[in-house]
């Protein structure tokens, strides 16, 4: 029910936090990975985005590593931004990023979540990590500045 409420507030602040924003100053495709059905966190990161003049491609939850190449490919995606908060979801991130590098692209890829850390995204390769969602907008912004 909570999460339901949060997204009926972040449809109503979204244009108001898009306001003003006239070109886009990059795209990102975000989702949640396989397994995963939790996207809470992952919303507040897409709606920052936007907010900060982003295009944001939501792929939603649950989100196989194939789809998001596909994505990332047709929208021009400068960056995929993964989420997840289970544990045993965190291994589809590696796989991901692993299918990014695998078909050339060179797209940023960056990782969070609860129990995702800054050491798990080096390990896996992920071009970055956040903590939070203003975080994760800065980043972004660096990686494909």
């Amino acid at each position: 029910m909570a999460a339901q409420a949060m997204k009926g507030g972040m449809e109503i602040l979204k244009p108001l936090l898009a306001s003003g924003q006239s070109s886009s100053k990059g795209t990102v495709v975000i989702g949640t990975v396989k397994g995963d059905l939790h996207d809470i966190g992952k919303n507040l990161v897409a709606m920052m985005m936007e907010g900060a003049g982003l295009e944001v491609v939501d792929m939603g939850v649950d989100v196989e590593s194939e789809a998001f190449v596909k994505a990332a490919t047709e929208k021009g995606a400068d960056a995929i931004a993964l989420s997840a908060l289970l544990t045993t979801t965190m291994p589809a991130m590696e796989k991901t990023v692993k299918a990014v590098k695998e078909a050339g692209m060179t797209v940023k890829t960056i990782v969070g979540g609860a129990p995702v850390t800054q050491s798990f995204a080096d390990q896996i390769g992920a071009d970055g990590y956040s903590a939070d969602a203003p975080g994760a907008v800065r980043l972004i912004k660096q990686l494909i500045a």
